[in-house]
């Protein structure tokens, strides 16, 4: 979600990791249990005194917890909503620790920054996103449970008078040689009151039971199944009333003036309310608040609203990528001399829609103030020091009086990931137009979620590549031309000379061997508003790159695989997934009469994944996507099952977005508004998967998003084989029936 060159920006992902001088440990008595936790210390440690350093240690808040009942709560930095992060840091803490799996449950939390901050982000600020999860929790929360061990075995040995040595600790029990065992309850509380380590000694990968366990079970698996999981859509609080939005119809409209006189005589409206995102309709209950929506009338200014339409979009953007860039984000050797001696030059667009990011669960919060002058909201926290911040703003409060329930959600992608808060803001808004009377819940609907903007971005890529007599690939050049993501953000400043690095991302980094190349960018002004998707650039800059390079490899007269290993070193990761990918997909031998291959590789968010995907002509000019076999390198594999399942939910994810999702506009205003339109992947059009892990000792990368970007480009390849037709605009749906 957050893009990988952002985090380069401020700590490579792949390389983040806690040393003591950037966190110290702390330990308190909580009631009769113990809390460990580390707290952030200055992001330039070297500057810090010790003594500020001491002070800092002794205010903190918990990574681990351990009630008298022997009870293991890990509180989590990283927000739920599907990928799994909190059974990966569950599994960081329970290794260390030596509990029991059984116990062990996970709460997300918030307002601490300088606990809970994202060290990929520099500690700046608490928030989840960019496959960051694992790899800056990878050593704080093993040092956590470590922590957490040592006193345990240090209060047990002085309980029973024994040296600590010679006590073991397995799957929460205590034992020593004489016979005495007791759980972790038991030490807890006295735990707390002992010193606590300055230094913990991590196990080694050969004593490990949990990390790289294939065979473990998410420890929520069992109430996902049966239903008992906690979203927010499932909060009820008592007199909680229930708020539906009337967004603009256009982006940039606003509200001139309304009429609710219909709506308020609905017995069960509570009220009709004006906020600076629309107009609100509270009721007692959903099915009241949407009676009464259908009974407001309201006028538009229309002002400043933006009124174009897919066609004006890209329409401009093609002859925008047709001229010279606005900015050069990449420029090697001269490619314009290049191209001017190349034997062969070939050029092409591509073209991609906005995209929803259209989750199980659309956006919802719940606000509530209390007689203590303390708000309450409980939500998809993505971003939680943004949102305790605006909120605050909005009550009129002091931002450390918003309490935070950071609650589970039914899918993301990056949408609640914002810098204005979004539905949680309306939350706020609308209980306090109320006067704070009764606790809010503003619940969009499918159709506000896919109306209400922030896309993945429409780009146009315009490209050319020129071999030499040989068929080398001796120039590149690739000129993107979209939105910008990041302007008018809080990381605005990354734009760097008119570059967005969410817009080049992927397209900047080519790991080939091409010596004359240039990556250049037009960012357009459109209003409508646009965020972070899935896997971010990549997910066109991959398209564009690899379906080109296959263009480029038949043109040579090369095998696509043979021609992409030729131009990677050959230890590389990428020649390392591209040739296990290969061998796994039996790519050198012949396929069954009907099917066709094809292959892409890519890195994203530290990881390199490749696909092989296997296709069928299905004989009326359309293509059903039978096999796709993967093969991924994401460091060390925490949860082995967890990598492979988020490999195969990324493979539907990107399969669906390719195959028909687009959100188009016509005058300004968005066409689809539900599933009948806006067609995510059905599962009978899901291929079966294969995926191949690369053993790897290096921490763990990136994995929530890394296998969408290949999906697309390998199955146009492979499609190009089955059909004879290269596909240069997206989705499928829109290529293959023209």
């Amino acid at each position: 979600m957050i893009p990988k060159l952002m985090q380069s920006a401020i700590i490579p992902t792949a390389k983040v990791q806690a040393s003591r001088r950037q966190f110290l440990i702390g330990a308190i008595a909580a009631g009769t249990g113990l809390a460990v936790g580390y707290r952030l210390l200055s992001a330039s440690p070297a500057a810090a005194s010790e003594t500020a350093a001491a002070n800092e240690a002794h205010a903190f808040s918990p990574y681990v917890t351990i009630d008298a009942d022997g009870k293991v709560t890990v509180l989590s930095s990283q927000f739920e909503m599907g990928q799994g992060s909190y059974n990966g840091i569950a599994t960081l803490v329970a290794e260390e620790l030596e509990a029991d799996w059984a116990t062990i449950d996970v709460k997300g939390v918030a307002g601490d920054v300088k606990a809970y901050g994202n060290i990929a982000f520099g500690g700046a600020l608490q928030g989840t996103g960019g496959s960051t999860s694992m790899a800056t929790s990878w050593e704080r929360y093993r040092r956590a449970g470590a922590a957490a061990r040592s006193m345990l075995i240090a209060a047990a040995a002085s309980e029973w008078g024994v040296p600590a040595t010679e006590i073991t600790v397995e799957n929460g029990i205590l034992s020593h040689p004489s016979g005495k065992s007791s759980g972790f309850g038991t030490f807890a509380a006295k735990a707390a009151t002992l010193p606590v380590p300055t230094d913990v000694t991590l196990k080694q990968p050969g004593d490990w039971k949990l990390i790289g366990n294939a065979g473990l079970k998410r420890f929520d698996s069992a109430r996902k199944a049966n239903g008992t999981e906690q979203y927010t859509i499932d909060v009820k609080l008592p007199g909680m009333l229930t708020a539906v939005m009337i967004h603009p119809p256009l982006f940039g409209a606003r509200v001139k003036s309304f009429d609710a006189s219909a709506a308020r005589a609905i017995k069960g409206v509570v009220d009709v309310v004006e906020t600076p995102r629309g107009v609100a309709v509270v009721g007692e209950n959903m099915w009241t608040a949407l009676k009464g929506r259908d009974a407001v009338t309201v006028e538009w200014d229309e002002s400043a609203a933006e009124k174009r339409g897919t066609p004006e979009q890209m329409s401009i953007y093609r002859d925008l990528a047709s001229k010279p860039p606005a900015a050069i984000a990449r420029k090697d050797g001269d490619a314009d001399a290049a191209f001017a001696t190349a034997a062969k030059v070939m050029e092409a667009n591509f073209e991609f829609p906005y995209l929803a990011h259209a989750p199980m669960e659309p956006l919802n919060s719940v606000s509530r103030m209390n007689a203590d002058g303390t708000l309450e909201i409980w939500g998809g926290h993505q971003f939680p020091d943004t949102y305790q911040a605006l909120a605050g703003e909005i009550a009129g409060i002091a931002p450390d009086k918003v309490i935070l329930h950071v609650m589970k959600t039914g899918g993301s992608f990056g949408r609640r990931a914002v810098f204005d808060g979004d539905v949680v803001v309306e939350s706020v808004y609308v209980a306090k137009a109320l006067g704070f009377r009764a606790p809010v819940k503003v619940q969009w609907t499918r159709e506000n979620d896919m109306r209400a903007g922030r896309y993945r971005p429409a780009y146009v890529h315009g490209i050319k590549a020129g071999i030499d007599a040989n068929g080398k690939l001796v120039a590149w050049s690739n000129h993107v031309v979209g939105q910008s993501i990041m302007a008018n953000t809080a990381f605005a400043g990354m734009i760097q000379n008119g570059v967005d690095p969410t817009s080049i991302e992927g397209a900047n980094n080519l790991p080939y061997a091409i010596p004359n190349q240039t990556v250049g960018l037009t960012t357009t002004e459109f209003g409508v508003p646009v965020l972070w998707w899935r896997s971010v650039g990549s997910t066109h800059t991959a398209f564009a790159a690899e379906a080109f390079l296959d263009e480029v490899a038949e043109a040579a007269g090369r095998d696509p695989v043979e021609f992409r290993l030729s131009m990677l070193e050959p230890e590389s990761r990428h020649a390392a997934v591209l040739r296990l990918a290969a061998e796994k997909a039996e790519w050198d031998k012949p396929l069954q009469e009907g099917r066709f291959r094809g292959v892409a590789v890519a890195e994203s968010f530290g990881s390199v994944v490749a696909h092989v995907a296997e296709v069928s002509n299905d004989g009326n000019g359309q293509i059903k996507v039978e096999r796709i076999v993967s093969a991924v390198d994401c460091g060390l594999a925490i949860n082995p099952d967890q990598v492979r399942s988020q490999v195969e939910g990324g493979i539907g994810f990107g399969l669906g977005a390719i195959l028909s999702e687009e959100i188009t506009l016509t005058n300004g205003q968005v066409d689809q508004g539900n599933f009948d339109l806006y067609t995510p992947l059905r599962i009978d059009a899901m291929p079966r998967v294969e995926v191949h892990i690369l053993a790897s000792a290096n921490p763990p990368t990136g994995i929530g998003e890394p296998g969408v970007p290949p999906v697309g480009p390998a199955i146009a390849n492979a499609a190009y084989k089955a059909l004879g037709k290269r596909i240069r605009v997206l989705p499928f749906a829109k290529s293959l029936n023209a």
